[in-house]
């Protein structure tokens, strides 16, 4: 398979080297419009500055997009349009237009589009959903906390940034995977920058706690903080069912601990998330399998639709409705 990608920032070299690892995958052409970190991450392969000439020259069989969500939506349209399978970097867009717009061409696509929400490629997930068959769900708690790399964009949420869509939108899809549909959201941020300075300060909250109410009739929450480099970091999930409390440790373990039933249970991931969703993506658009990655675009339009309502309630204060998409 040939595979090619646009934006050559961090992410799209974490997946450029899952690639290279894999059988009979191809990296072949990489997109930047800084063509010098577009040839770092491109090695032999071929260099554009112009995502629409390499899909044009190049007719890869999949591309990954990995440039700023507010630039997601044409790239993906045309990819898709084309046949082209797409593996898009989370968040699927910044606004809900761009969104519906990369659902509808992906609907109606024959190619594969996948998501990049990686929690959703957690292993242990599946024991996770096993332990709380036939149970009511009462209580998530999600928290994401620690650095995270500052890019221009990032601070600015004009230009598709915010610490809520970058980092709040992983625990937010987490639970949703496991509880369902939200259809109510408050939030409060802190008013005290925990990691933005004086030389680099945006409109972005770095700590902020959100409550999420949920169709099931669940109740859920996240605590997100962006902290300074050097601070230790801590991601995680508990869950309470009428007859389970468990605990999913993520970043960087990845396991599964608690009681189900009166039963203990332990389970931990063996292969990292990221490129178990790749591998899945691959497998997916090899079978011309549209339903079978771990995140599809109409999911992850569901999740920025929470977002959305969450930076809503940032502004008012109040209780926001999330509307179904």
């Amino acid at each position: 398979m040939r595979a090619a990608i646009i934006g050559a920032g961090w992410i799209a070299a974490e997946h450029a080297a899952i690639l290279r690892r894999l059988d009979g995958v191809e990296l072949t052409a990489v997109c930047d419009i800084d063509e010098q970190r577009a040839r770092e991450l491109a090695g032999s392969g071929a260099v554009y500055t112009d995502w629409r000439e390499l899909l044009e020259r190049e007719t890869p069989d999949a591309v990954w997009i990995c440039t700023p969500p507010r630039l997601h939506r044409e790239a993906a349209v045309e990819a898709l349009e084309r046949g082209i399978h797409v593996y898009l970097e989370k968040p699927v867009a910044r606004d809900l237009d761009d969104a519906t717009a990369i659902v509808q061409a992906a609907e109606k696509s024959a190619a594969v589009c996948a998501v990049g929400y990686q929690w959703r490629a957690v292993e242990v997930l599946d024991d996770l959903r096993e332990a709380l068959d036939g149970q009511e769900l009462g209580l998530l708690i999600g928290i994401g906390t620690g650095p995270t790399k500052s890019r221009p964009w990032f601070l600015n949420r004009a230009e598709g940034g915010g610490n809520l869509l970058e980092r709040a939108s992983h625990g937010i899809d987490l639970e949703r995977a496991i509880a369902g549909e939200v259809v109510a959201v408050q939030a409060t941020a802190a008013a005290n920058p925990l990691a933005q300075s004086t030389g680099e300060r945006g409109d972005i909250e770095d700590a902020a706690a959100i409550a999420l109410r949920f169709a099931n009739g669940a109740v859920g929450s996240t605590s997100i903080a962006w902290t300074r480099d050097g601070l230790p970091g801590k991601y995680s999930l508990d869950v309470l069912g009428s007859e389970s409390s468990l605990h999913l440790e993520l970043d960087p373990d990845f396991t599964l601990s608690g009681v189900s039933r009166g039963r203990d249970v332990h389970a931990k991931t063996t292969q990292h998330p990221i490129e178990r969703g790749v591998e899945r993506f691959l497998a997916a658009a090899r079978d011309g399998d549209k339903a079978g990655v771990f995140c599809t675009p109409r999911v992850a339009a569901g999740t920025l639709a929470a977002v959305a309502a969450c930076e809503q309630a940032l502004e008012n204060g109040g209780t926001v409705p999330v509307d179904p998409v």
